[in-house]
């Protein structure tokens, strides 16, 4: 049988291939099993980005850039759709067996590739980002972008969708959702990369953190449950982001024993989480919890108990009293009691985390994740 040629593509310019966010974990892990399927992998994408794993040094990166940061937002939105046609032709050009798409506003590579080349097309769809765009940042053409997702969708032969809540979003934008293979594909994790750690007998307990400090995950309600701990434990937090000033105010505020680790390399989340107890996922509460943490499967990858907000697809990833604690989102005393009864129960903790690790094992490799989004007879296979 021929090696299978793969083209991965995003065009998302916030997202680079090689950077140290969850969305390009997701992608540098998704191109580690398709070579593990032993397919050859080009990615095609308009950030390259150079926090380069050693183990990916070779994989080939075909970048198009999509322009400056001064351009205004309605002609940000005509760059990224000539970027997208740019890398349209670069795929077509390969004539790969796959195409694999990181759905993007604007992008059309998938329908156009398929159109012209006879291909299996699998569109990834991790974020609703036309509402996205609209609520958050500007969107100027919505219609344009509405109908890049209809074209993607209609041509793909799966859509895999992190959760039930974005299969839900794509089945409602799209004219013809029965005619789309749309399933739920849940992030995984690398169970190789991250090993069971050992918690630090030496002082405090150690919660830890893990993500990008912005307001959507939760940080401010965590430094009030550590403010209201009745017990003592240190506190990890592992990340960067537009709140750090306020997470350092609020640390010097409550006096918080708090250790901030700023950003890391996606290589480097195992030894951040070495000598940690317990996990944290603090998530508020939110309308449209649409995402599926990789922070969650990382923690119970490394063996630890997790105490997560109950809500979106999180309850589906931690059992609640079997691998971790669920708790009611922007609730800081019921996190700070969860947390507490954890820190001071280390054989249960243990427990907890054994168990976390096994379920990550069995249900939420990579390789896993990867199957369930292909069609017969390419999932099969995995």
């Amino acid at each position: 049988m021929s090696t299978q040629r793969v083209a991965y593509v995003c065009a998302d310019p916030g997202i680079p291939v090689f950077g140290t966010k969850g969305a390009s974990v997701h992608i540098q892990e998704l191109v580690r099993a398709w070579r593990r399927r032993g397919a050859d992998v080009e990615v095609y994408a308009v950030r390259r980005g150079s926090e380069v794993p050693a183990d990916l040094a070779d994989l080939a990166v075909h970048e198009v850039r999509v322009g400056g940061k001064d351009l205004d937002p309605a002609e940000r939105e005509r760059a990224q759709r000539a970027a997208a046609a740019q890398l349209s032709e670069l795929v077509l050009a390969a004539r790969p067996d796959v195409v694999h798409e990181r759905y993007s506003l604007f992008s059309t590579v998938l329908a156009t590739v398929s159109a012209a080349h006879a291909c299996t097309t699998v569109l990834e769809v991790n974020a609703p980002l036309v509402d996205e765009q609209r609520e958050h940042r500007v969107l100027v053409d919505e219609a344009g972008a509405e109908a890049a997702l209809e074209a993607q969708v209609a041509a793909a032969d799966v859509v895999a969708c992190v959760s039930e809540q974005v299969a839900g979003w794509v089945r409602s934008r799209t004219t013809r959702p029965g005619d789309a293979d749309v399933r739920v594909t849940p992030n995984g994790v690398n169970t190789d990369r991250i090993m069971p750690v050992t918690p630090d007998p030496s002082g405090d307990p150690v919660v830890v953190f893990v993500g990008t400090l912005k307001p959507w995950h939760g940080v401010e309600d965590l430094l009030a449950a550590a403010a209201l701990a009745q017990v003592r434990w240190r506190l990890r937090i592992v990340g960067d982001g537009p709140q750090r000033s306020v997470v350092e105010r609020l640390v010097a505020r409550h006096q918080l024993d708090v250790e901030l680790l700023g950003a890391i390399a996606p290589e480097q989340v195992p030894q951040a989480l070495e000598g940690a107890a317990v996990a944290v996922a603090p998530y508020p509460a939110s309308a449209d919890h649409y995402f599926s943490p990789l922070k969650v499967y990382e923690y119970g990858a490394a063996g630890l108990p997790v105490v997560a907000s109950a809500i979106g697809q999180i309850p589906d990833v931690v059992v609640d009293g079997a691998t971790g604690v669920l708790v009611p989102p922007s609730d800081p005393a019921a996190l700070a009691a969860a947390l507490d009864a954890l820190v001071t129960d280390p054989a249960r903790a243990r427990r907890l985390g054994a168990a976390a690790r096994r379920r990550m094992e069995t249900l939420h490799s990579w390789d896993s994740v990867l199957g369930r989004s292909l069609p017969a007879p390419l999932g099969a296979s995995a």
